[in-house]
Protein backbone atom coordinates (compact mmCIF):
# COMPACT_ATOMS: atom_id res chain seq x y z
CA UNK A 1 0.00 0.00 0.00
CA UNK A 2 1.47 2.74 -1.14
CA UNK A 3 0.72 5.39 2.10
CA UNK A 4 1.87 8.53 0.20
CA UNK A 5 -0.44 8.58 -2.34
CA UNK A 6 -3.51 7.95 -0.21
CA UNK A 7 -6.24 10.82 -0.45
CA UNK A 8 -7.70 12.02 2.53
CA UNK A 9 -10.70 14.25 3.30
CA UNK A 10 -8.65 16.73 4.47
CA UNK A 11 -6.92 17.23 1.04
CA UNK A 12 -9.79 16.81 -0.81
CA UNK A 13 -12.14 19.79 -2.50
CA UNK A 14 -14.88 20.94 -0.99
CA UNK A 15 -17.80 18.26 -1.25
CA UNK A 16 -20.81 20.47 -2.82
CA UNK A 17 -23.75 18.47 -2.06
CA UNK A 18 -23.20 15.65 0.52
CA UNK A 19 -26.69 13.93 -0.45
CA UNK A 20 -25.00 12.53 -3.79
CA UNK A 21 -21.41 11.77 -2.29
CA UNK A 22 -17.75 12.24 -3.52
CA UNK A 23 -18.02 9.68 -6.74
CA UNK A 24 -20.98 11.98 -8.05
CA UNK A 25 -18.94 14.79 -7.81
CA UNK A 26 -15.65 13.35 -9.00
CA UNK A 27 -18.46 12.15 -11.77
CA UNK A 28 -19.52 15.80 -12.86
CA UNK A 29 -15.65 17.31 -12.67
CA UNK A 30 -15.13 14.63 -15.33
CA UNK A 31 -17.63 15.85 -17.57
CA UNK A 32 -16.62 19.51 -17.27
CA UNK A 33 -12.93 18.09 -19.22
CA UNK A 34 -14.47 16.23 -21.51
CA UNK A 35 -14.39 18.51 -24.87
CA UNK A 36 -16.83 16.56 -27.62
CA UNK A 37 -20.38 18.53 -26.43
CA UNK A 38 -22.33 15.39 -27.54
CA UNK A 39 -20.37 12.81 -25.22
CA UNK A 40 -20.11 15.46 -22.62
CA UNK A 41 -24.40 15.70 -23.01
CA UNK A 42 -24.69 11.92 -22.96
CA UNK A 43 -22.56 11.64 -19.66
CA UNK A 44 -24.22 14.27 -18.14
CA UNK A 45 -27.33 12.57 -18.89
CA UNK A 46 -25.62 9.56 -17.33
CA UNK A 47 -24.87 11.58 -14.22
CA UNK A 48 -28.56 12.75 -14.09
CA UNK A 49 -30.11 9.18 -13.89
CA UNK A 50 -27.70 8.14 -11.13
CA UNK A 51 -28.34 10.88 -9.28
CA UNK A 52 -32.22 10.05 -9.32
CA UNK A 53 -31.35 6.62 -8.54
CA UNK A 54 -29.62 7.28 -5.53
CA UNK A 55 -31.66 9.47 -4.02
CA UNK A 56 -35.61 7.92 -4.96
CA UNK A 57 -37.46 10.29 -2.23
CA UNK A 58 -36.90 12.90 -4.90
CA UNK A 59 -39.41 11.29 -6.83
CA UNK A 60 -42.42 12.39 -5.16
CA UNK A 61 -41.31 15.81 -5.29
CA UNK A 62 -43.25 17.91 -7.83
CA UNK A 63 -40.44 18.56 -10.99
CA UNK A 64 -37.65 16.10 -9.22
CA UNK A 65 -35.70 16.35 -12.69
CA UNK A 66 -36.06 19.66 -12.72
CA UNK A 67 -34.20 19.55 -9.10
CA UNK A 68 -31.70 17.19 -10.28
CA UNK A 69 -30.71 19.52 -13.51
CA UNK A 70 -30.37 22.53 -10.80
CA UNK A 71 -28.32 20.04 -8.37
CA UNK A 72 -26.38 18.99 -11.24
CA UNK A 73 -25.26 22.81 -12.17
CA UNK A 74 -24.62 23.48 -8.66
CA UNK A 75 -22.29 20.58 -8.33
CA UNK A 76 -20.03 21.96 -11.15
CA UNK A 77 -20.13 25.63 -9.93
CA UNK A 78 -22.51 26.82 -13.01
CA UNK A 79 -19.24 25.97 -15.34
CA UNK A 80 -21.36 23.03 -17.03
CA UNK A 81 -21.53 23.32 -20.67
CA UNK A 82 -24.59 21.32 -21.96
CA UNK A 83 -28.37 21.53 -22.68
CA UNK A 84 -30.49 20.94 -20.21
CA UNK A 85 -34.62 20.56 -20.89
CA UNK A 86 -35.52 23.27 -18.48
CA UNK A 87 -33.99 26.77 -17.76
CA UNK A 88 -30.17 26.43 -16.62
CA UNK A 89 -29.65 28.45 -13.53
CA UNK A 90 -27.09 30.74 -12.20
CA UNK A 91 -25.60 31.41 -8.59
CA UNK A 92 -27.86 34.38 -7.80
CA UNK A 93 -31.09 33.47 -9.06
CA UNK A 94 -30.41 30.08 -7.29
CA UNK A 95 -28.90 31.28 -3.85
CA UNK A 96 -31.25 34.38 -3.87
CA UNK A 97 -33.49 34.65 -0.97
CA UNK A 98 -37.02 35.12 -1.07
CA UNK A 99 -38.78 37.84 -0.19
CA UNK A 100 -40.47 38.17 3.32
CA UNK A 101 -43.84 37.86 3.78
CA UNK A 102 -45.89 40.55 5.19
CA UNK A 103 -47.07 39.38 8.81
CA UNK A 104 -50.77 40.10 9.15
CA UNK A 105 -51.07 43.24 11.66
CA UNK A 106 -54.53 42.65 13.30
CA UNK A 107 -55.33 44.56 16.22
CA UNK A 108 -58.61 42.74 17.79
CA UNK A 109 -60.85 44.83 20.03
CA UNK A 110 -61.24 42.34 22.78
CA UNK A 111 -58.29 40.48 22.82
CA UNK A 112 -59.16 37.85 25.20
CA UNK A 113 -61.87 36.31 22.81
CA UNK A 114 -59.53 37.10 19.99
CA UNK A 115 -60.35 38.02 16.25
CA UNK A 116 -62.32 35.31 14.61
CA UNK A 117 -65.04 36.03 17.05
CA UNK A 118 -64.56 39.75 16.52
CA UNK A 119 -65.17 38.64 12.45
CA UNK A 120 -68.02 36.28 13.40
CA UNK A 121 -69.67 39.18 15.18
CA UNK A 122 -68.88 41.78 12.47
CA UNK A 123 -70.89 39.15 10.06
CA UNK A 124 -73.78 38.85 12.25
CA UNK A 125 -74.34 42.36 12.90
CA UNK A 126 -74.47 43.03 9.34
CA UNK A 127 -76.62 39.91 8.45
CA UNK A 128 -80.23 41.29 7.56
CA UNK A 129 -81.86 37.78 7.89
CA UNK A 130 -83.49 37.74 11.76
CA UNK A 131 -83.01 33.90 11.70
CA UNK A 132 -79.38 33.84 10.61
CA UNK A 133 -78.84 36.64 13.00
CA UNK A 134 -80.17 35.04 15.82
CA UNK A 135 -77.74 31.18 14.69
CA UNK A 136 -74.73 33.93 14.70
CA UNK A 137 -76.03 35.36 17.91
CA UNK A 138 -76.27 31.52 19.59
CA UNK A 139 -73.03 30.77 17.99
CA UNK A 140 -70.88 33.42 19.47
CA UNK A 141 -72.34 32.74 23.32
CA UNK A 142 -71.77 29.06 23.09
CA UNK A 143 -68.29 30.17 21.74
CA UNK A 144 -67.82 32.68 25.10
CA UNK A 145 -68.88 30.19 27.20
CA UNK A 146 -66.51 27.67 25.96
CA UNK A 147 -63.61 30.24 25.92
CA UNK A 148 -64.64 31.01 29.72
CA UNK A 149 -64.84 27.30 30.55
CA UNK A 150 -61.43 26.40 29.50
CA UNK A 151 -59.53 28.93 30.97
CA UNK A 152 -61.49 29.90 34.31
CA UNK A 153 -61.48 26.28 35.00
CA UNK A 154 -65.56 26.82 36.22
CA UNK A 155 -68.88 27.44 34.76
CA UNK A 156 -70.54 30.81 34.29
CA UNK A 157 -73.75 31.96 34.54
CA UNK A 158 -75.81 32.94 31.00
CA UNK A 159 -76.78 36.44 32.14
CA UNK A 160 -73.05 37.04 32.23
CA UNK A 161 -72.70 35.87 28.81
CA UNK A 162 -75.22 38.24 27.77
CA UNK A 163 -74.31 41.11 29.33
CA UNK A 164 -70.29 40.81 28.11
CA UNK A 165 -72.42 40.23 24.14
CA UNK A 166 -74.57 43.15 25.04
CA UNK A 167 -71.28 45.15 25.70
CA UNK A 168 -69.33 44.50 22.83
CA UNK A 169 -72.23 44.75 20.50
CA UNK A 170 -74.73 47.31 21.78
CA UNK A 171 -77.56 44.86 22.60
CA UNK A 172 -77.87 44.38 19.07
CA UNK A 173 -77.11 40.53 19.46
CA UNK A 174 -79.27 38.26 21.91
CA UNK A 175 -78.62 34.82 21.95
CA UNK A 176 -82.14 32.60 22.89
CA UNK A 177 -80.46 28.80 23.28
CA UNK A 178 -78.77 28.03 26.37
CA UNK A 179 -75.17 27.00 25.45
CA UNK A 180 -74.70 24.11 26.86
CA UNK A 181 -70.82 23.20 28.14
CA UNK A 182 -69.31 20.32 29.68
CA UNK A 183 -68.39 21.47 33.48
CA UNK A 184 -64.60 21.10 34.15
CA UNK A 185 -63.88 18.42 37.13
CA UNK A 186 -60.31 18.02 37.83
CA UNK A 187 -58.67 15.08 38.88
CA UNK A 188 -59.99 14.15 41.84
CA UNK A 189 -57.23 12.94 44.56
CA UNK A 190 -57.00 9.41 45.84
CA UNK A 191 -57.74 7.89 42.63
CA UNK A 192 -55.14 4.87 41.38
CA UNK A 193 -54.21 4.72 38.01
CA UNK A 194 -57.01 2.01 37.30
CA UNK A 195 -59.67 4.45 38.08
CA UNK A 196 -60.68 2.54 41.12
CA UNK A 197 -60.69 4.56 45.14
CA UNK A 198 -59.03 3.61 48.33
CA UNK A 199 -55.43 1.93 48.96
CA UNK A 200 -54.35 -0.67 45.88
CA UNK A 201 -54.39 -4.44 46.89
CA UNK A 202 -51.02 -6.03 47.91
CA UNK A 203 -49.49 -7.91 45.26
CA UNK A 204 -48.65 -10.50 47.72
CA UNK A 205 -51.50 -10.61 49.74
CA UNK A 206 -51.46 -13.47 52.44
CA UNK A 207 -54.23 -16.08 52.41
CA UNK A 208 -55.35 -16.96 56.02
CA UNK A 209 -54.89 -15.52 59.44
CA UNK A 210 -51.39 -16.49 59.76
CA UNK A 211 -48.22 -16.55 57.72
CA UNK A 212 -48.05 -18.31 54.18
CA UNK A 213 -47.18 -21.54 55.60
CA UNK A 214 -49.04 -21.88 59.07
CA UNK A 215 -51.38 -24.09 57.93
CA UNK A 216 -48.97 -26.81 56.60
CA UNK A 217 -47.07 -26.86 60.16
CA UNK A 218 -49.88 -27.31 61.64
CA UNK A 219 -51.00 -30.34 59.91
CA UNK A 220 -47.54 -31.67 60.17
CA UNK A 221 -47.84 -31.75 64.14
CA UNK A 222 -51.12 -33.54 63.95
CA UNK A 223 -49.79 -36.21 61.62
CA UNK A 224 -46.33 -36.77 63.55
CA UNK A 225 -47.63 -37.03 66.98
CA UNK A 226 -46.23 -33.33 68.51
CA UNK A 227 -49.72 -33.21 70.05
CA UNK A 228 -48.85 -35.20 73.23
CA UNK A 229 -52.82 -36.98 73.56
CA UNK A 230 -52.02 -39.82 71.55
CA UNK A 231 -50.05 -42.74 72.70
CA UNK A 232 -48.66 -45.73 70.85
CA UNK A 233 -49.93 -49.18 70.88
CA UNK A 234 -47.69 -51.65 72.03
CA UNK A 235 -47.88 -55.29 71.38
Amino acid sequence: MDIENMEYNTTRNHLTMKEYGRHVQKMVEHILTIEDPERRQRNAHAVIELMGFLNPHLKNVEDFRHKLWDHLFLIADFSLDVKSPYPIPTRETLKAKPDPLPYPKRYPKFSHLGKNLEVIINKGLAEENPEKKLGFANCVAYYMKLAYNTWHKELVHDDAIQSELNNITEGQLTFTNTPFVKAFRPQQEGRDSRGGYGKPRNKFQQRGGSGGGGGRNDRRDNRGGGGGNFKKKRY
